[in-house]
């Protein structure tokens, strides 16, 4: 057809010269605007977690994600370079820290942290003292794997009648709970309860608060003293398990979380071979594609809303709440910038650009040269 289009380098010369400094000029005011008003609040609850390659890709970016969770709001986002912290192990905990030295720089007082249970976040927020919570449906969702497991084994079928409940009891146990020691009393109580028992010896949580019903299946109760029971009290109460049970987070989850790192997916695929500016770019595009369109309203559809039926509910059948359409209008902002500012005065955008601190994949070559030669 003859058809002429530009090349992939006049494309990138473009991009580095007028889209990306618009898209962070652009990101870098919201997040400014965002924070001042983030430091006019006493209580500001927040939540992390980092989206990284998977194993058997690159894993050289990892991306940490700070949301407000009272506002659901993204606001920072933390690029970070496997090679340049010592690994892909260490990630997660550097883009936290940058994260937390960027929201006590601007003033922001966090009162509470969410985030997955990582041994190495646990230890890092223990050092700066912080109130760190964790996220109930990642706790519930090992746990579902470790009973399903033994569920499996042919003198413990008792634990597939109780799998559900037990889930239940752990949600049940984050929420209404005046202190940690309460969480765990209650935790520890479905031991009693499996067998039939409802009263306690614990005085923080004496007695179950359901009423007393007679069971239609006596043979879903455990009998004291079996192997199905003690291997399930090994499950339940390892010394680690309730430790965290203590610190479930009784309110927010970072479940939005993930809903926004299934949006940068679609932004920067993890397959995808992107310099560390193009990436950054990417993720604030998703970034500001989130905080506009996070608390869109629902739509009811006309002929009700659709059921779905993934195989993660093993046969559960959860209704779908459908929103309205998300809306672009940063786009059109990032347009109008472009054509309007960025186009006629480019360095001060530039400059902007300039300011990140990029981290370089090559040495300068004299540098790779003497380092060879001191190997020899």
């Amino acid at each position: 057809m003859h058809l002429k289009t530009h090349t992939d380098d006049v494309f990138r010369r473009h991009v580095s010269s007028y889209l990306e400094p618009a898209i962070i000029h652009s990101w870098n005011a919201k997040q400014c605007t965002a924070l001042q008003s983030l430091t006019e609040e006493d209580q500001v609850i927040i939540g992390g977690d980092m989206c990284a390659d998977s194993p058997g890709r690159s894993a050289k970016y990892g991306c940490y994600s700070v949301m407000n969770m009272q506002r659901n709001q993204i606001i920072d986002i933390q690029l970070v370079q496997s090679n340049k912290v010592g690994g892909s192990n260490h990630m997660e905990k550097e883009g936290l820290r940058r994260s937390l030295e960027l929201l006590e720089g601007s003033g922001v007082k966090v009162e509470s942290i969410i985030t997955e249970r990582r041994p190495r976040v646990q230890k890092f927020l223990s050092e700066r003292e912080m109130k760190h919570y964790y996220d109930v449906r990642q706790m519930a969702k090992g746990l579902s794997k470790k009973l399903h497991r033994l569920g499996k084994d042919s003198n413990c079928g008792q634990v597939k009648k109780w799998h559900k409940s037990i889930i239940n009891h752990l949600y049940w146990c984050a929420v209404g709970c005046a202190s940690g020691a309460e969480k765990v009393s209650r935790w520890k109580s479905i031991l009693n309860h499996i067998q039939d028992i409802h009263i306690h010896s614990d005085p923080a949580f004496p007695k179950c608060l359901h009423r007393t019903r007679v069971s239609k299946d006596p043979n879903k109760w455990f009998k004291p003293g079996t192997a199905a029971l003690k291997r399930l009290e090994r499950v339940l109460t390892t010394k680690r398990f309730l430790r965290d049970v203590e610190n479930l987070s009784p309110h927010y989850q970072t479940s939005s979380l993930e809903s926004f790192h299934s949006e940068l997916l679609r932004s920067a695929p993890k397959d995808a071979v992107l310099p560390f500016i193009g990436r950054l770019c990417r993720l604030y595009l998703a970034a500001m594609h989130y905080n506009e369109n996070a608390d869109r309203p629902r739509k009811r559809p006309s002929n009700g809303y659709p059921l779905l039926f993934p195989e993660a509910k093993n046969g559960g059948h959860p209704g779908k709440l459908v929103k309205k359409e998300p809306t672009n209008f940063y786009v059109f902002n990032l347009i109008h910038l472009v054509f309007t500012e960025v186009v006629h005065d480019p360095q001060p955008f530039v400059c902007a650009v300039m300011l990140i601190d990029e981290p370089q994949d090559k040495p300068a070559l004299d540098d790779a040269v003497a380092a060879c030669a001191t190997l020899q």
